[in-house]
């Protein structure tokens, strides 16, 4: 399977949330809370567990006029270390 054909997906217990008490996105793990950025934001709103690296890639390339090729690795980036941290899985 090519890195582009990979899923990502919300490990279970792990919630992607709008607080708005805070007016913040959060993800929520067991004992442990992360606030990402604006730019992460977009991109976890897009996992569901069903989308490829690809395709989420694909989506916010054309939604911000981006190069793929030049945000692929980024996007790819912040999803490895997301899986590392315990809150994805591929």
């Amino acid at each position: 399977m090519s890195d582009e054909q990979r899923i990502p997906a919300f490990r279970r217990g792990v919630k992607f949330r709008f607080d708005t008490v805070r007016g913040t996105w959060s993800v929520l793990a067991p004992e442990r809370m992360f606030v990402p950025d604006e730019h992460a934001v977009e991109v976890l709103k897009l996992v569901d567990g069903a989308r490829t690296l690809g395709a989420i890639t694909d989506d916010l390339a054309a939604r911000f006029d981006a190069p793929r090729e030049v945000i692929m690795p980024d996007v790819a980036a912040m999803l490895d270390d997301l899986s590392d941290k315990g809150v994805l899985s591929w």
